[in-house]
């Protein structure tokens, strides 16, 4: 599953709590930026739910 597809299908409220336990900052940072960020095994997590 590609990235952008990723952060269409997750919220921001599922995506917040994830980003902060990876150290990513969530303020003023489109959702996009926030996912690209991310390690690859949290995507293939991401992507199956």
């Amino acid at each position: 599953m590609d990235i952008e597809e990723i952060a269409k299908k997750v919220t921001l409220t599922d995506l917040r709590p994830i980003a902060k336990e990876h150290g990513i900052r969530t303020s003023c940072v489109a959702k996009i930026d926030i996912v690209r960020q991310l390690p690859e095994e949290v995507l293939e997590e991401l992507a199956r739910k």
